[in-house]
């Protein structure tokens, strides 16, 4: 089975389309030192929770410390945490005892 995920989505409405589209995932970029597509993590958590239980949400943060990581989740609210960056404080063993909900992807 093919799983897809449709990345930089900035509204429900995005979501909705690529939900009737098949997605598997959708992501949602918070903020990025630069290029386009990141939203406000309020944005973020309300598209999170409309789309909860059908597909999966991932968002993308560029925070670069398990405790920024660990706090743009919990103001987030997605299933997987896709980290763009080095990790340069803590661990990743630090981030999954904190979310043990959440996925993490590299």
């Amino acid at each position: 089975m093919t799983r897809v995920k449709i990345c930089c989505i900035a509204s429900i409405e995005e979501a909705e389309l690529a939900i009737a589209a098949g997605a598997w995932a959708i992501g949602l970029v918070g903020k990025m030192p630069s290029g386009p597509g990141p939203i406000a993590d309020e944005l973020i958590a309300e598209i999170a929770g409309h789309v909860r239980g059908r597909v999966e949400t991932f968002l993308l943060t560029s925070e670069q410390s398990a405790d920024a990581i660990i706090t743009h989740a919990e103001r987030t609210r997605t299933t997987t945490i896709q980290i763009v960056e080095a990790l340069t404080e803590g661990t990743y063993a630090d981030i999954r005892r904190a979310l043990p909900d959440v996925k993490l992807g590299r």
